[in-house]
């Protein structure tokens, strides 16, 4: 009962953020918390469909996999490294951090 519940909850959300990649990619739309901060919103959503690829390729073929879905060690690590590329990508679309401060350069000049 509890493994059915896990799955159920990973279920929804993964479809929860591959539904709002999906969204960042066709219609630029961006979840309220990331508005401030996104600056392009169709990488971060291919980065979103990403992690949402990744992340199920590790959970459902690695720690809830069921006996017959059970595969080699290698493909739940696949997925956590394609999780880790979406997690880039959104870390590219948002906006860098700010420029220091120059000190104002003199406007007059010495003759």
């Amino acid at each position: 009962m509890l493994h059915w519940s896990l799955v159920v909850t990973a279920v929804v959300c993964v479809t929860v953020m591959a539904m709002a990649g999906v969204a960042a990619v066709t219609r630029e739309w961006v979840p309220p918390f990331g508005r401030r901060r996104v600056q392009r919103p169709r990488l971060w959503g291919t980065g979103v469909l990403m992690s949402a690829l990744g992340l199920s390729l590790f959970m459902f073929l690695g720690p809830l996999a069921s006996g017959d879905l059970a595969v080699n060690f290698y493909v739940p690590l696949a997925g956590m490294a394609v999780n880790f590329g979406g997690l880039a990508l959104q870390t590219l679309a948002q906006r860098p951090g700010h420029a220091p401060r120059l000190p104002p350069t003199p406007t007059t000049t010495a003759s």
